[in-house]
Order: structure tokens, then C-alpha cells, then sequence
């Protein structure tokens, strides 16, 4: 009889119910957090986001009604629960922490079932985090992605961490496979999603449309954002169209991205006609400016997207963020403006464009300016970007001008329209000051 009462307490300690939850997470700061959602979202959107996250992620902690830490790195948010424990992060990189946040939270003997996990999964409640041990050492919950978004101890053991490479796509598998080396039984927990990419986010909001998560996120996609971010998600490689607000602009159209990453025949003849130093309006991801440095001229891109600036310093070119309204190096003594692929419709006003292009040429400089394929063009609109997950932008003013009204803007402007070409279905003019 005794022999079957220690069996059946044995039994009971080894199924022993969880008694604590470890949430590891970081302040949700602007370009610290959840920075692969960006550039769909911006950075502050994306720190919106992970502050719902951890929110959710903590009401389903403390839904289970064991003992809550928040392993927490970074300046401590007001809206912190008082009733959760705050523990700081220690250690250089994932591993460590991992390892020093049970090292704090575990004993290395007894028997006291404790879970950690992230803030990337807000779709978890307490039925999730209390889940039967099976009687195992410890439990993982391996996520979709490849990695784990739960992984649960009985008493701290070290050395089970170090040297799992985090963040891959074999990170969970590596880290089953340490557990099981240590000589640990291991339980899997049900495979989650982990919010990491903009497609991560619709899935989890729609699967759980009540948590702070979804609300933050539908109202985030519904609020228009500023056009640059749908131009920065379009050079990521998103799918983004323009779309006129009304009907003068004609049928939306995608945003020609990869015409501007490498040039073509007739990229390469403009670069031909370019004297320095040379200035790059909206230089997009840097092609010209890219092949004009690799000539010797000096030359500069400027452009309002900050991934275009990115682009092109990746190139080894230079560039600014800058919106050409604005000051600009070198004004008055540029030898050669560009404004390629239609931007002679930035700013929506073509004759105040000019304006500014001759306030930057130097005395004998010159403008080449692409124009519409169509000479009798001449519509000033507004248009929106439209991108992943239905975002759109806030509507901003565009041109589309042909040679017939650019050379009289032109005129007006105080520039002389020297030349006209045209190669393969594009078409340009070439501007002077006017003597």
C-alpha cells in the first residue's frame, strides 16, 4: 500500500501544474521593435503594434492565475500591470537571456513547471499557457516559421541554450535537439504563428479579431499613411499601384520599380549627355547617380523616400533625403539636372518645378527632363499609392506633362528648350537658361 501511495505522489509531483509564466520582451520603441514590418508599417506603427502585442500576450499570462515575470529590456511603459513581476534582461544576445531569465526564475532542484515565452504571439490566452506537461522535463512549442514560441522548464539546467543559433528557420529543431541531448523528455505544445512579417500580422489579427492586436492593426491599415512609406514597401518588393483621385490620371497603374534598379539603352544614353557636377531629382534607388559616380562626375541624388537614399548609398553613391523644394547643396551652379522617369510631375505644379530647377543650374547648365510619350499632355491631379494589406497613402499632388506644355512652362520659367528626343517610347527635352 505504501509503495502505491509513493507512486501515486510521485505520479502527481511529476504532472505538477504550472506555477509560473516568463514574458521576455523589449520596450516598444520606434526602430527597435518589430522592425520587419517595416516599411509596410512605419516604424512608429510597427512600435504601436508590439506594445498590443505584449499587452495581450500579458492579459493571457495573468489569465492563468500563476505567477507572471516580465523579463523586460528597455525604459518600463506606464501601462505595465503593477501585479507582474519586473525582472531585466541579461546577457549578449537571445541565448543568454534565454538562459539568464531561468537562472533568476528557477531552482536547480525540486519541481516548479515554468514558461517562457514572447511577445510575438498575441493570439495566445490561458488555455494556451496551461497545458498538461505529460509528465515531461520540459515542453516546446515550435512556431511556423521555424523557430519556438514557448519553451518550458521544471528546474534551470545550464548549458541548454548556448550555441542554438537563434532566429532561422532550424532554430527550433536545434533547440528540441539540445533538450533531448541534455537528457531531458520533452512535450511539444500545438505550433503557433510568430508576428514577424506584415503577412504574419493579417493572420493573426483575423484569427483572433478581439485583442488589442487586431483593434491596433485594422485601425492602422484604415488610416491613410504618408506616400513615401508605400514607396519605400514598393522597393522591398511590395506590390504598390497609383491609383488618381480622380479621373483625369486614367486607370491605376503599378509603380514601375524595376525599371528604376539597373539601366537601360536609353538610361544609358542620358547618362551619356550628363556633364558635373550632377543632381539626381527623385533619383529613386540610385541607378543614375550610381553609373554617373562610376564615370568620375561628381553627382548627388535627393529624394523624399528615406529607402531611396538607402538604395543609392548602397550603390556607393551619394544621396540626401531631401525634398527639392527645400535647400539643396550647390544651388546655382549644378551643370546638369535630371528628372527621369516622369518626375517632372513631383509637386503637382510643373511651371513652379522649373522654377526651381533653374534656381539650381549653374549659368551654362542644363535640365534633361523625361515628359509624357504623349506631346498634348497636361494634367495636374492628385494621386495615392495603394499597397500589401490594402493600405493607401494620403493623396498627393502629381503632373503628367507632355513637350507641348513643358516648353511653354518651360518659357515661363526662364529656360530654353534646346532639344527634343525621343528613343524606344520615351520622350525628352533638354532646358537651358535663357539668355
Amino acid at each position: 500500500m505504501s509503495a502505491l501511495i509513493e507512486d501515486a505522489a510521485a505520479d502527481a509531483l511529476s504532472r505538477q501544474t504550472l506555477q509560473a509564466v516568463v514574458i521576455l520582451a523589449k520596450s516598444p520603441q520606434p526602430g527597435r521593435v518589430k522592425t520587419r514590418l517595416t516599411p509596410v508599417f512605419s516604424p512608429a506603427e510597427a512600435a504601436a503594434l508590439a506594445a498590443a502585442a505584449i499587452r495581450d500576450t500579458l492579459d493571457a499570462a495573468r489569465a492563468t492565475g500563476v505567477r507572471t515575470i516580465l523579463c523586460w529590456d528597455g525604459p518600463t511603459p506606464e501601462w505595465l500591470p503593477r501585479d507582474v513581476r519586473l525582472q531585466r534582461q541579461q546577457g549578449d544576445g537571445l541565448a543568454q537571456r534565454l538562459d539568464q531569465a531561468f537562472r533568476d526564475c528557477l531552482p536547480t532542484t525540486g519541481d516548479h513547471p515554468t514558461l517562457l515565452i514572447g511577445m510575438d504571439t498575441p493570439q495566445l490566452d490561458a488555455a494556451d499557457l496551461c497545458v498538461d506537461w505529460d509528465g515531461a522535463d520540459a515542453v516546446l512549442g515550435l512556431s511556423d516559421d521555424g523557430g519556438y514560441w514557448a519553451i518550458g522548464l521544471r528546474r534551470y539546467q545550464p548549458g541548454l541554450f548556448s550555441g542554438v543559433p537563434m532566429s532561422t528557420d532550424r532554430t527550433g529543431a536545434e533547440q528540441l535537439e539540445r533538450l533531448v541531448s541534455q537528457g531531458l523528455s520533452v512535450h511539444l505544445l500545438p505550433t503557433h504563428r510568430d508576428v514577424d512579417e506584415p503577412g504574419d500580422a493579417v493572420v493573426v489579427a483575423r484569427a483572433q479579431p478581439h485583442t488589442r492586436f487586431a483593434r491596433t492593426f485594422r485601425r492602422i491599415v484604415a488610416t491613410p499613411c504618408h506616400p513615401s512609406q508605400l514607396f519605400d514597401a514598393a522597393l522591398a518588393g511590395g506590390g504598390i499601384h497609383v491609383e488618381g483621385v480622380d479621373a483625369a490620371f486614367g486607370a491605376p497603374q503599378p509603380l514601375a520599380v524595376e525599371a528604376w534598379l539597373s539601366l537601360s539603352d536609353v538610361d544609358e544614353l542620358i547618362v551619356s549627355r550628363c556633364a558635373g557636377p550632377v543632381i539626381d531629382i527623385g533619383c529613386g534607388p540610385g541607378r543614375f547617380v550610381e553609373a554617373l559616380a562610376a564615370r568620375g562626375l561628381p553627382v548627388l541624388g535627393i529624394d523624399v523616400s528615406g529607402a531611396s537614399v538607402v538604395h543609392t548609398r548602397a550603390r556607393g553613391a551619394s544621396a540626401l533625403r531631401r525634398n527639392v523644394f527645400e535647400p539643396v547643396p550647390g544651388e546655382g551652379r549644378w551643370q546638369t539636372l535630371l528628372l527621369a522617369d516622369g518626375n517632372i510631375g513631383i509637386g503637382g505644379d510643373p511651371r513652379a518645378l522649373l522654377d526651381r530647377c533653374r534656381q539650381l543650374l549653374g549659368p551654362e547648365g542644363c535640365a534633361l527632363v523625361e515628359v509624357d510619350a504623349d506631346d498634348d499632355v497636361d494634367v495636374r491631379t492628385h494621386v495615392t499609392l495603394t499597397g500589401p494589406l490594402g493600405r493607401r497613402s494620403t493623396p498627393f499632388p502629381w503632373a503628367l506633362v507632355g513637350a507641348t506644355a513643358l516648353v511653354r512652362y518651360a518659357a515661363e520659367a526662364g529656360l530654353l528648350a534646346v532639344e527634343d528626343w525621343r528613343l524606344d517610347g520615351r520622350a525628352f527635352v533638354t532646358l537651358r537658361r535663357a539668355a
